[in-house]
């Protein structure tokens, strides 16, 4: 159960001080600053939770895991599960602190076409197809370096951490701009429940599989084989 617990626990980090970022301060430190963010959260989680869990807080990530051999599937399903409820409990709680003083300048919001809480929404230009492929192509990108640099033979070892947190900082800046990136699940679906982004989660979902899945068949190609 204490891997189960750290990846909820994990997660709802990850909403509530990542997503945070953009919903309170979004304006004042901008896609580079919110990018920034969300590596730096997940660069503290991986080396505060990476020997307990994995630190994955991320189910395209558990099933890129699964994909490859690396985790059972009533694993990657408990996994899945402690994340949704972490996610729902960090939004909840962003959503409660913001509540508590609405009329309070905290550095603004990010613009997000009518949702809150920096739920993954289309942004004004951005269209089905593009945030789909940005999703797919981002999360391939990002769950390759996780794959590549824990691997336990020719990975980075210690420096795994920083490699992960870099990717996803990476792919936030590149993302923001068309959905307020997702590449997680997970992420998406706690600020949608309370942010007004349920119509747009079912790409959240799909893009990051998809891209789980060349993830780890690029992984599987790259490093299956001798050296």
């Amino acid at each position: 159960m204490t891997k189960y617990f750290a990846e909820g626990i994990g997660t709802m980090f990850l909403v509530l001080l990542a997503c945070g970022s953009a919903v309170l301060a979004g304006p004042s430190i901008g896609v580079l600053g919110i990018g920034l963010c969300f590596g730096l959260v997940l660069l503290g989680l991986c080396y505060a939770i990476g020997n307990i869990s994995g630190c994955h807080v991320n189910p395209a990530v558990s099933l890129a895991m699964l994909f490859t051999g690396r985790m059972k599937a009533g694993e990657c399903a408990g996994y899945i599960v402690s994340q949704l409820i972490g996610a729902t409990i960090g939004a909840g709680l962003l959503a409660a602190f913001v509540g508590l003083a609405p009329g309070y300048n905290f550095g603004g919001t990010t613009p997000d076409a009518g949702a809150s809480l920096a739920a993954n929404v289309l942004q004004p230009g951005a269209t089905t197809g593009m945030a789909l492929l940005a999703e797919g192509l981002l999360s391939f990108f990002f769950i390759f370096v996780i794959l590549c640099a824990t691997d336990a033979k020719r990975g980075a070892g210690n420096l795994a951490g920083a490699a992960i947190g870099l990717a996803l900082g990476l792919v936030n800046i590149v993302g923001i701009p068309v959905d307020n990136c997702s590449v997680n699940p997970a992420r998406s679906f706690g600020p949608a429940l309370f942010g007004n982004g349920m119509g747009d989660m079912w790409i959240m979902i799909v893009g990051p599989v998809v891209g789980a899945l060349l993830a780890a068949v690029c992984y599987k190609a790259a490093f299956a084989g001798k050296k």
